[in-house]
């Protein structure tokens, strides 16, 4: 599957509550409460889980991991991402982001951006489980092909670590200052 990511900024309108109330301050802000922090982590979280599971993919590539330990922490890790990514998607889609267009129709244009960012990444994610499968099959099969589908694997993630780190961004960025600005989420 051929994913085009989205790579360029949220549009210059999008991001005039964060000349207000830029990332550095959010902490100190007293909006800024435990439902915002607990929603960061998450973001946090699955950056981490993508960048480990491309690591792992080049250690197993390299011969420096354990397929059985590799096949063990994908399962787990892919899992991890995969579900917690479309559970946490489809909790945006359906509650948090119109809970911010209500507060601030102003922004339903950046919004509907990431709406379109989370059907490329139901994609990607597709592409990702199909792929791992593969992987997992070949490897107690035939290990030139398994490391051939799990380097395929590591490109895969290495899409969704990209779309990640552009739409995460993005995505805090749009929806904190709304947050702050109209003490949501208290």
């Amino acid at each position: 599957m051929v994913n085009s990511f989205r790579t360029d900024e949220m549009p210059a309108e999008m991001r005039i509550l964060l000349d207000e109330y830029p990332r550095d301050s959010w902490p100190r802000h007293p909006g800024f409460k435990q439902k915002t922090r607990r929603w960061i982590a998450a973001h946090r979280m699955f950056r981490q889980i993508s960048e480990t599971l491309i690591n792992d993919a080049e250690r197993y590539l390299d011969g420096n991991k354990d397929a059985k330990d590799y096949v063990d922490q994908l399962i787990y890790r892919g899992g991890s991402l995969v579900g917690n990514l479309n559970g946490h998607h489809s909790w945006e889609d359906h509650s948090y982001f119109p809970e911010l267009s209500a507060a601030d129709p102003r922004f339903d244009e950046g919004l509907e951006i990431l709406e379109q960012d989370h059907v490329a990444l139901n994609g990607v994610l597709s592409d990702f489980t199909n792929t791992a499968i593969r992987a997992i099959r070949l490897i107690d099969l035939n290990d030139s092909k398994a490391r051939s589908e799990v380097g395929r694997l590591h490109t895969v993630t290495i899409g969704i670590e990209k779309l990640l780190q552009r739409h995460l961004g993005d995505e805090e960025e749009l929806a904190v200052p709304i947050i702050l600005h109209h003490r949501l989420r208290g």
